[in-house]
């Protein structure tokens, strides 16, 4: 199924990689149904952030709890590769989960979308709507 994210939120993903740079950015897609509405930075508490990211577990269950309370849901998840291709790493595929959220990546200057599927990630369709 495919997906729809607005172009600013595309331009906010390589924004906010770019200002990290040459640390991971991280944070959290939220939205309803098959529309992707914020890209939400988080801070990346890795003790790594050169090449590996965590996003804050904090700012996670707070998006959580506002979701249980009416507010968007949490979609997925985005991070960027400083050096790298935005497609999933050998360290995402090893702590993929299978859940079935989306994860963004950012890398070269571009965003690519996937499916943290059953049987690992899958590139996901997606449509880029304006502003």
């Amino acid at each position: 199924m495919p997906r729809e994210v607005s172009s600013t939120l595309v331009d906010q993903l390589i924004d906010c990689a770019g200002k990290a740079h040459p640390r991971e950015a991280c944070g959290l897609l939220l939205g309803s149904n098959d529309v992707i509405g914020e890209v939400r930075a988080c801070d990346n508490v890795h003790p790594r952030p050169e090449t590996h990211f965590e996003i804050d577990p904090r700012a996670l269950i707070e998006a959580h709890r506002a979701a249980r309370a009416g507010g968007p849901e949490v979609i997925g998840y985005w991070h960027s590769h400083p050096a790298g291709r935005p497609e999933p790493s050998a360290t995402d595929r090893a702590h993929a989960t299978g859940d079935g959220k989306v994860w963004a990546i950012v890398g070269e200057g571009t965003v690519r979308w996937w499916r943290d599927g059953p049987g690992g990630f899958e590139p996901l369709s997606y449509r880029v709507t304006g502003g």
